[in-house]
């Protein structure tokens, strides 16, 4: 059981090694303000590019949202790829005043194949050259009201993609929905933030993003199908040296899910995408970090593997020693015990940290009261640990893109009232 207790410290230092640069994010995160934009010189055309499954609920909002914006509203052409769809999201969003396609396809189904369907069509019907960019939402969004403005003054500055401040709408609805805003805040004031700080490439996070019309007529369309479409859209713009920007100031709300299994499964499948990618592009992403020195490569590989491969390797350790003392009846099974506190004691203090800072942080910016922000923060690493079931999931079963039901309607006026309690 001695031995344990070395294993466990080893892959505790691991853990700490390979996230250390994360260290340089937080302190650029707490210490430097914001990168800012200066005031577009001229205001750009636009697509905004929804793909909705059976979204009737929810669309709507999204839909108002976006003809609320400080924008034009002529310079703004709503496409929606009603994708499979089994009820009036496709009437709903007419209704709404959006460009309709309805998508018939079994097959090929996922988020990835319904952007490739709705860029096909919009090239068709409109020409390739109709649009000098692309926004991407997901139907359960509501956007802040100068959303747009704010992302068109990044895009003129030359970025030719940007990412906007991801929120959550329903922060206080349980654990699970509080716990999962968090660690998307997280992702977007401790490491999009400091990304951009610090002159390196942020990740896009599946929704609320901005890309030039150019890049993707370059590549032919939208080529991203893997489960984690968004992910693999990074890193294909990382290995092609085009940055991807984060624009604090566009801020847009987006629903987590508030029961266990559909949270799990979400997961799952983002960590099967991670790996698809990983296998699909691991191999050039090496490359460009050693030979180019590329720390974009570097940051997406340490921010995503070692979690994985760390956390199973340490499962499967104590499993088989637990196992192994108890058929052995081995006499210090005190020491495993002790190994076993410590280990969790020093992971929730870790992830009551990085929680606590976030939820610190932006709590102007949370739709949620204190006491909802503060259980969010206590019960944040029983929602990291259920990642272990998410993970095993991801590599023993079948994994295939699943909807999410969203149900929560709020318009971005109430949200912001929200923020204000």
């Amino acid at each position: 059981m001695r031995t344990l207790s070395y294993i466990n410290f080893i892959i505790a230092l691991l853990f700490m090694v390979v996230y250390a640069y994360q260290a340089v994010y937080l302190a650029a995160a707490l210490t430097r303000r914001p990168k800012t934009f200066p005031k577009a010189k001229k205001q750009h055309r636009y697509g905004v590019l929804i793909c909705a499954r059976n979204e009737e609920a929810v669309i709507g909002q999204l839909l108002r949202s976006i003809r609320a914006q400080t924008y034009p509203a002529d310079l703004l052409d709503v496409f929606v790829a009603a994708d499979n769809c089994t009820d009036r999201t496709a009437e709903v969003a007419r209704a709404c005043g959006a460009v309709v396609f309805e998508r018939r396809d079994r097959f090929n189904v996922g988020k990835g194949y319904a952007m490739r369907y709705l860029i096909r069509e919009i090239y068709e019907r409109y020409g390739a050259d109709a649009y000098e960019g692309f926004f991407v939402f997901d139907a359960d969004n509501v956007l802040d009201e100068r959303f747009v403005e704010e992302m068109n003054n990044a895009f003129d500055s030359g970025a030719k993609v940007v990412t906007g401040y991801r929120n959550s709408k329903n922060f206080g609805d349980n654990w699970i929905s509080a716990a999962q805003s968090l660690f998307f805040l997280r992702e977007t004031a401790q490491l999009n933030r400091p990304r951009s700080q610090l002159g390196t490439s942020a990740c896009v996070s599946g929704t609320g993003f901005l890309f030039s019309n150019e890049l993707i007529r370059e590549k032919g369309g939208w080529n991203y199908v893997l489960l984690t479409e968004d992910f693999e859209f990074t890193v294909d713009c990382i290995l092609n040296d085009v940055p991807i920007l984060f624009c604090d100031s566009a801020v847009l709300y987006d629903e987590q899910p508030t029961q266990l299994l559909p949270s799990l499964w979400q997961r799952a499948r983002w960590i099967r995408g991670y790996l698809q990618v990983f296998g699909r592009y691991g191999g050039k992403m090496f490359k460009k970090m050693i030979v180019d020195g590329s720390f974009a490569c570097f940051d997406m590989f340490m921010n995503n593997l070692p979690c994985l491969f760390l956390t199973l390797a340490s499962m499967a350790f104590n499993l088989i020693m637990a196992a192994a003392g108890i058929a052995t009846q081995t006499a210090d099974m005190d020491i495993y015990a002790l190994s076993m506190v410590t280990s969790l004691v020093s992971s929730c203090s870790t992830l009551w940290f990085i929680s606590g800072v976030t939820a610190l942080t932006e709590r102007k910016r949370i739709p949620a009261t204190k006491k909802q922000r503060v259980l969010g923060v206590l019960i944040f690493p029983l929602f990291v640990f259920t990642y272990a079931v998410a993970m095993l999931s991801a590599l023993f079963s079948n994994i295939e893109w699943k909807p999410i039901k969203h149900k929560v309607a709020l318009d971005a006026d109430v949200l912001r009232d929200q923020r204000k309690k």
